[in-house]
């Protein structure tokens, strides 16, 4: 079994993956600085919470976007795993080229997004990241990642009307029945926050479209919120929930055989 794992800014999420294939995904909070035995102890504890042993483990594979954390976090693999992980960004093959600007500054989730998309789904396309932001990476034909958005997440937006605006309250995010279904605070915000959403996407994938002459762009989707979103709209051709644990195997595939 391969551990995959994602450290993002709001969640790490753990994977066991045979092939292509997803055994489970566990998520626990990327909070401040832990210690590598405190890591340690708590991945070991999800794990056992579906049964896996440390044998059970073939290798890790992790794509992080927190630096600060990634000494410990990796100490912690080296010494309960077991295994010295892989990281994506350390001088690993991922079989697309990054044409941007600053190919370094992209981060490793967004192009372990691109790599899933572009080898499963086929280019061009895009790979939508609905997560803390919400990310929209363009991949061509050739397997060329030349640029990508980022927006403010929908979680992110509902929070900062809640924190910043006296007579707002937090509110679940989901859709209303309606878009004129907006006759109290709550629904207002909702409908304005879902639907406002929807619109941004559209208008995004439509442009991308448009300027790269690509009418034929795959759509995908990934991240907590994104099925909120690819429910309600035409322009995203699938919601794929493990993507970026997909991509983290087929990068560690393509390293495995060159090692």
């Amino acid at each position: 079994m391969l551990l995959t794992i994602d450290i993002g800014n709001t969640n790490i999420v753990i994977g066991g993956m045979e092939e292509l294939n997803v055994l489970f995904s566990l998520r626990m909070t990327t909070q401040g600085k832990k210690t590598s035995d405190e890591y340690g102890i708590a991945i070991l504890q999800l794990l056992e919470t579906r049964g896996v042993k440390v044998d059970d483990i073939e290798d890790v594979i992790i794509a992080s976007v927190v630096p600060n954390i990634m000494h410990s976090f990796r100490n912690s693999i080296v010494r309960y795993l077991k295994k010295i992980p892989y990281i994506v960004g350390d001088g690993l093959k991922t079989g697309i080229a990054i044409r941007t600007d600053d190919p370094r500054s992209v981060g490793a989730d967004r192009i372990v997004n691109c790599v899933a998309a572009f080898n499963i789904y086929g280019g061009p396309c895009m790979a939508i990241d609905f997560g803390t932001a919400t990310t929209y990476d363009i991949t061509t034909q050739k397997g060329e990642v030349i640029g990508g958005l980022t927006t403010a997440g929908i979680g992110i937006s509902a929070d900062v009307m809640g924190q910043k605006a006296a007579q707002l309250p937090n509110i679940e995010i989901r859709k209303p029945k309606s878009i004129l279904d907006c006759k109290n605070t709550v629904t207002s915000m909702q409908a304005g926050l879902v639907y406002g959403y929807i619109g941004q996407v559209e208008y995004i994938v439509n442009k991308v479209k448009e300027e790269l002459d690509a009418p034929d762009l795959k759509v995908i989707s990934t991240g907590g919120l994104g099925n909120i979103i690819t429910n309600e709209t035409k322009v995203i051709e699938v919601h794929d929930k493990f993507l970026t644990q997909k991509g983290l195997r087929i990068i560690y595939d393509k390293n495995k055989k060159l090692a």
